[in-house]
């Protein structure tokens, strides 16, 4: 149990509920227009056209609809994901840090994205990337973003599912005790959510991903890629 418990067990049809409520589909479609920059912006630098791309809590797709790989699969407990998601992505819904249906160095690039501050606990953190590690083919790549409790301390919880605290610090050290070669750390990236400052027109996406200078007023998400050495 963690010190302060926090401990959230959410089910299928409460993430369903939850993301239903969260989302309308103008801002589906506002957050689709704005991935679809980031990936080929910035993203698509870090994944090779051979590649195994793992998306760890896809969501609605935001990250692998966008991303050219030779194989993609996404992992969610959400029963709305697949309908949300292009042809071709293998989907499988269920447990993110159980990844029991890929074997051992199976994959070039692990991604997720807001996701680990969802999970119940530090210790189901931990096991997220213990498996993406196992999973992920030596010089695989690791690369996740996630609010930064650092730079947000209030607003961070203002997410009623946003249970485990994090920072770009602590999970940095959490991937060097797991034995990870941390390669990028961007304390602050995107702004928060994409309700917040980040331009929604793919030029000014563009413009933003382009200026860094910008990440450090408007940043509050980190954004860490970590390797699995030789």
């Amino acid at each position: 149990m963690e010190l302060f418990d926090t401990r959230m067990i959410v089910t299928e049809a409460e993430v369903q509920r939850i993301y239903r409520r969260r989302f309308s589909e103008p801002e589906k479609l506002a957050k689709a227009g704005v991935w679809n920059v980031l990936v080929s912006r910035f993203f698509q630098k870090w994944v090779r056209p051979g590649d195994t791309v793992l998306d760890l809590g896809c969501g609605y797709g935001e990250f692998l609809n966008f991303v050219q790989a030779a194989r993609l699969i996404g992992v969610d407990l959400n029963p709305d994901s697949p309908a949300h998601l292009r042809s071709g992505i293998e989907f499988v819904q269920g447990d993110v840090t159980n990844l029991k249906f890929l074997p051992d160095a199976s994959v070039d690039f692990v991604f997720t994205s807001n996701l680990m501050e969802h999970l119940p606990g530090k210790r189901d953190v931990e096991q997220l990337c213990r498996e993406a590690r196992r999973v992920l083919k030596v010089g695989g790549h690791f690369a996740m973003m996630g609010p930064n409790l650092r730079v947000i301390p209030g607003t961070y919880w203002d997410f009623w599912d946003h249970v485990v605290p994090i920072t770009d610090r602590s999970m940095t050290e959490c991937l060097e005790n797991l034995e990870f070669e941390v390669v990028d750390c961007y304390p602050k990236f995107l702004p928060y959510t994409t309700r917040s400052a980040l331009p929604k027109a793919p030029w000014l996406v563009r413009l933003y991903l382009a200026m860094p200078l910008a990440w450090h007023v408007m940043g509050g998400q980190f954004l860490i890629r970590a390797r699995k050495p030789d």
